[in-house]
This record gives C-alpha cells, structure tokens and sequence, in this order.
C-alpha cells in the first residue's frame, strides 16, 4: 500500500470514527433539522464519501498523472471533479470562516457555553484538522480539473441548496442555525450572504491555482513529450 492509500484509508476511518462517535450522532440528534442545520456536519459526511472514494479507487481504479500513459477510470474521474468542485472548497469554507469570525467575536459562531459541552480536541477535529489531511491529498495526489464553468455550476449549487435549507430552518422553525444571521438586520444579512458567496467561488479558483502549481509542470512536459511524438 502507498502513501496515498495510506493517507485515504487513515483519514477516511479518522473521519467515520468521529462521525459515528460523537455523545449524539448527525442521524440521531434531536430538534428540527438536526445536526444536518450546520454546514461542519454536511462537511463531515461529504469527506468521509470523499476519501471512502479514494480507497476504493486506489484499489480498483486509476491513478494517472499528467505524464502517464492511458486513460482516467471513471472512479478517478468522478475523485476529481469531487474533490475540485465540492470536497475542497467547502472544507476549506468551514475551515476559514469558523475560524475567522470565532477571532473577531466567538459568539457569533462558537458561544463559550459550548466549552462545557464540548472539549476543545473535538472542536479542533471538526473545524481545523481536514485543512492538513486536503493539502497533503493535493500534493501527493493528481486530480484533473473539469471545465470553469461546470465547477462554478456545482459549487453555486451546493452553495444555494445549503443557503436555501438555512433559510427555510430559520423561517419554519425560528432558529438561526448561527448566531452571527441572529444579530445582522437583514441588509447586512445579505451583504454577508453575498460575501460568502464569493468566497466559496474564490475557494474554488484558490484549489485549482495550487493544482496548478504542483502539477502544471509536469503536465506541461507531458504535453510538450506528446506532440513531439505525434
């Protein structure tokens, strides 16, 4: 086994045991819409289908680089566009905002009241930890970009349908599932809305900016090899 199935089998079990392990699960916890209201959750199951798709294609699939020879499978395929158009962008969304509105006021993401409820390893677990376990994956890792504009379909998409399930938990239930849309009058909400929007595009083209990085130069040598044979 390699690095690479070392590193997707390790993390997909990491992430399992912790979905699964948590006082209440996402499938058992109580009030409406559950744990599945917050976007770390929706983070959480799509990383662990992400990596359960690496295993399953490091060991039945493809892995060709850019100056490999043959063809993508379709497991390597759909690895790809999942992980540029959803799998990246969105841990590394949950990531930079959790992080970065807890700097500026902790309660208006993670009240301090959640300290006792839970312990700060966990807290790490579910908002800093997939950071390392996606760039490590990018760089040993190859994975082809689809088209701009299908990844800016897929994105906006999922975009849009956690956007609209927010919305619909705050306007059937009463809750805002974070504090911050609690405090904001509705221009603000929208102006926030708005920004996060651009960051989540701006996620996107950060992801294929540093595949580039890594991978442009070989690609570019296979590419330069393949004409000069053809």
């Amino acid at each position: 086994m390699d690095i690479r199935n070392f590193l997707h089998v390790s993390t997909r079990t990491f992430t399992e045991y912790i979905v699964t392990n948590e006082t209440e699960t996402v499938f058992t916890y109580r009030g409406y819409g559950g744990k599945f209201k917050y976007l770390t959750n929706w983070n959480f199951i799509i990383q662990t289908v992400y990596f359960g798709l690496c295993v399953a294609n490091d060991l039945c699939g493809s892995n060709v680089r850019p100056s490999g020879r043959g063809e993508r499978c379709r497991l390597q395929r759909w690895r790809d566009n999942f992980l540029a158009t959803v799998v990246f962008p969105l841990g590394m969304f949950v990531v930079l905002t959790f992080w970065g509105i807890y700097a500026i006021d902790r309660e208006l993401v993670y009240p301090k009241a959640l300290d006792k409820v839970i312990p700060s390893w966990l807290n790490h677990i579910m908002h800093t930890t997939i950071l390392p376990f996606l760039l490590v994956d990018k760089f040993l890792v190859y994975h082809q970009y689809p088209s701009r504009k299908a990844g800016f379909v897929t994105i906006m998409s999922l975009a849009l349908l956690y956007l609209t399930w927010i919305l619909w938990v705050a306007y059937y239930a009463n809750i805002w599932v974070y504090p911050i849309l609690k405090v904001l009058q509705p221009h603000q909400k929208v102006v926030f809305i708005l920004a996060m929007l651009v960051l989540f595009v701006f996620l996107y083209l950060l992801g294929e900016f540093i595949n580039k990085t890594i991978w442009g130069e070989e690609r570019s040598h296979a590419q330069k090899k393949k004409k000069k044979s053809s």
